[in-house]
């Protein structure tokens, strides 16, 4: 599970704070996911804020599902509420094949 998120620079090292020490720990508690990692896109224009992609990796496809149905609603709008416009982002969902 992959989300996309483009910051603005007006919020960036306290939205990285942020995902480190808060969202990302909320996420994993939820017992949905078996290991994270949050990295920088490289070689993208900037100018408007750097992008990152927040990864999470669940056992199974149900994880991942409960997750979405039970969950990620309200870890969402957390974020929402204390960063209102000063980021945009979209979910995808993968599967590891090697």
């Amino acid at each position: 599970y992959n989300v996309t998120i483009k910051v603005s620079w007006a919020i960036h090292d306290a939205w990285v704070e942020w995902m480190i020490k808060t969202h990302m720990p909320d996420v994993m508690a939820t017992g949905c996911f078996v290991k994270n990692q949050l990295v920088k896109l490289l070689e993208l224009d900037e100018e408007e804020g750097p992008t990152y992609a927040a990864q999470y990796y669940a056992e199974e496809l149900s994880d991942y599902e409960r997750y979405i149905n039970d969950f990620s609603q309200a870890l969402r709008d957390d974020g929402y509420n204390k960063w209102g416009n000063h980021f945009i982002a979209f979910r995808s969902i993968m599967e590891i094949v090697n």
